[in-house]
């Protein structure tokens, strides 16, 4: 092989190495979420939004059952990508009602830039809305569920979106009345490049 061609390789392969990181992640700019930047103390509501164009990205939370059975979150946010353009509308789906088990995609085809939660002593759990963007009349495909989180009730969740070309557009949960918490696995698509006419897919 000629060894012009195998620097022009090398130096390609170094950009889009660099570009998207360890774990082919281009969300170079994102909100860090750290150990101490909790957006609700055990037993209170919260309203958590991602700033303008920007969805979640990453979700952390941590149990505790001496202070109700209830979870402290977090969340990480990162700008869409410019394909997608700018949202045109974003707003609260319907309540998801606390002690049952539930499933809810963004509807208009939206994707999920926030959460609001709030606490309820009678049931030791929480109710849920996701605060949805929808872009422009870009369509979801590829759908798929991630695995459980926690892995086991009681334990921490983080899970961190990797996949560049993937975002959470909702979720479904298992609650159990034992040990009074929850299990998450979110629903992520990939966002057609060109406008559909579907309006809910």
């Amino acid at each position: 092989m000629d060894l012009t061609l195998l620097c022009v390789l090398l130096s390609l392969l170094t950009g889009a190495w660099g570009q998207y990181g360890d774990y082919g992640y281009p969300y170079q700019q994102y909100h860090d979420y750290g150990d101490d930047g909790w957006v609700n103390l055990n037993r209170q509501g919260f309203n958590f939004q991602c700033p303008q164009g920007q969805v979640v990205v990453a979700v952390r939370s941590i149990f505790s059952k001496k202070e109700g059975s209830d979870r402290q979150w977090n969340y990480a946010c990162a700008p869409t990508p410019q394909s997608l353009g700018e949202p045109s509308e974003c707003w609260w789906e319907e309540i998801n009602r606390a002690g049952t088990e539930w499933y809810q995609t963004c509807s208009n085809n939206g994707l999920v830039a926030g959460f609001q939660s709030r606490y309820f002593e009678s049931v030791l759990d929480r109710e849920w809305q996701f605060y949805c963007c929808r872009y422009s009349k870009r369509c979801p495909y590829s759908c798929w569920l991630t695995t459980e989180y926690p892995g086991h009730y009681g334990e921490e969740v983080d899970m961190v979106s990797y996949s560049y070309d993937y975002y959470i557009r909702g979720a479904t949960t298992t609650f159990s009345a034992v040990e009074r918490d929850r299990q998450w696995k979110f629903i992520m698509c990939r966002m057609t490049d060109y406008d559909c006419e579907f309006a809910n897919v």
